[in-house]
């Protein structure tokens, strides 16, 4: 599957050709370089994996500088493996925005943006006990979570407060307004989850392929 790491930007308006206004992200996809070719006959399945953005060797976990010791490669911050990548490469070959074009549909993946601990009303949207008639401290918490002595335990997946946020989600079917290479930009319809500054993976649509059968 075709597919670019990179690292979200921020959010803008472009116009297109019929002077419309279209919010869109944009993404610092590139370059990036290809690490390791995997291979059927030795590894069991074909993937690429890429790797973006310079980092000092020092920062990298003693396994990271191995691998990338093992295949040549300078230390980067993130790596990303591709299966059945679409495009002929070998180790040490330099990827770009253009391998996608306008108007392809991609999908993009990131991690959300963390909210700290939260309770049930902010993070599962409850609607919390009555303000009146006497409530004393129940205005915002969950209520009763059990039920009697059977089953005599808390469900699991129960909706409690905790933790909310930071989680991976995908954006799926986003349309690519403009390709700029020479700044290795792509500006994408829409929102992409994670905030900006935040690394994200662009990879061809699964329900949308831009290459073979949709």
């Amino acid at each position: 599957m075709l597919g670019l790491i990179g690292k979200k930007i921020g959010q803008l308006r472009v116009y297109d050709a019929k002077g419309r206004s279209i919010g869109v992200t944009a993404v610092l996809a590139g370059p990036n370089r290809v690490v390791q070719c995997k291979t059927p006959e030795i590894d069991g399945y074909k993937s690429v994996q890429l790797g973006f953005g310079e980092q000092k060797e020092s920062r990298l976990s003693k396994a990271r500088q191995g691998h990338l010791k093992k295949h040549q490669a300078d230390p980067v911050v993130r790596l990303r493996e591709f299966r059945n990548f679409p495009l002929e490469v070998k180790p040490g070959d330099v990827l770009s925005v253009d391998v996608f074009a306008q108007g392809d549909i991609v999908d993009a993946i990131g991690v959300t943006k963390g909210k700290g601990f939260q309770g049930v009303v902010r993070r599962w949207k409850f609607g919390g006990g009555n303000a009146s008639h006497g409530q004393k401290g129940w205005l915002r918490r969950p209520g009763a979570i059990g039920n009697r002595s059977t089953p005599g335990l808390v469900v699991r997946g129960k909706k409690l407060p905790g933790h909310m946020g930071r989680d991976q989600r995908t954006s799926q079917s986003l349309e690519v307004i403009q390709v700029r290479k020479e700044d290795n930009l792509l500006l994408i319809k829409g929102a992409i989850p994670g905030a900006n500054g935040d690394y994200v993976v662009i990879r061809e649509s699964r329900k949308y392929p831009k290459t073979g059968k949709k």
